[in-house]
């Protein structure tokens, strides 16, 4: 199948040969959006850009990604923006707050499970964030074209298969993509080669970690690492996904 522009990111994610290739272009997506935030292009100066930081904010997780990124004067004025935007809407929750009455059972709980209308509005807060919803409408794109190529390239199928798999969390999500992207044909095809390649891949980083261990006994002192050096980092990865041994992504000069 020839290359569009849409594929050339897929095709490159699982030529990369690493342990997930979601997690290839999750890292690719994100390091773009902390570019376009607060690169050197400066869209945070551009208003529309920050109507929409202003109102979405940025969780917990991107306001460190952000800080190491480097741009003081760019991160300050994101954030100047944003704090009237949350002052106005914390003046507005609080003017229209009423405490909820307390009852009988009340006094027998050790903490209230149920939010009231200010701890709703902060754990919505909590959750709104510009660059992961960014990042996940370009995520649930490249879904889609993973099955698309998956559909119509031999070439594609070819080396997903030869591929290391994927991390668990990408594997869950393509496995639920599936039901819905997949004729049933395909589907009988599609479900019983993934799974063997997730349980290839699992033993291997499985093997990899033992021999980590056994690296560690004085007889093995001057044994090969083979290819266990890194299985740390790698093994974290198809557990839950990302790069743990990722340096700090900065602004580039």
């Amino acid at each position: 199948m020839r290359e569009k522009l849409y594929t050339i990111p897929l095709n490159d994610a699982m030529h990369a040969n690493e342990e997930c290739p979601f997690c290839f272009i999750e890292r690719t997506l994100e390091q773009d959006m902390l570019d376009f935030v607060l690169g050197s292009a400066s869209s945070y100066m551009e208003s529309s850009v920050r109507k929409e930081t202003d109102e979405a904010g940025f969780c917990r997780y991107h306001y460190k990604k952000m800080f190491d990124y480097g741009n003081t004067l760019g991160n300050g004025w994101i954030l100047k923006t944003h704090y009237m935007q949350i002052r106005t809407e914390l003046e507005q929750q609080c003017k229209h707050f009423t405490p909820r009455k307390s009852t009988f059972t009340d006094r027998f709980q050790k903490s209230n499970k149920q939010p009231n209308a200010i701890g709703a509005w902060v754990a919505d807060r909590k959750k709104s964030c510009y660059i992961c919803d960014r990042t996940a409408e370009e995520y649930n794109r490249y879904l889609d074209t993973f099955f698309v190529l998956y559909k119509k390239d031999a070439d594609f199928k070819t080396t997903l298969f030869q591929s290391k798999g994927f991390c668990l969390p990408h594997f869950g999500d393509l496995c639920t993509a599936a039901d819905t992207k997949l004729t049933d044909l395909e589907k009988e095809e599609f479900f019983p080669a993934l799974f063997h390649l997730m349980d290839q891949n699992m033993a291997r980083l499985s093997e990899d970690m033992s021999w980590l261990i056994e690296k560690f006994d004085y007889r093995n002192q001057e044994a090969d690492w083979r290819t266990s050096a890194d299985a740390i980092q790698r093994g974290m990865q198809k557990l839950q996904g990302g790069y743990p041994a990722d340096s700090v992504y900065q602004q580039r000069k």
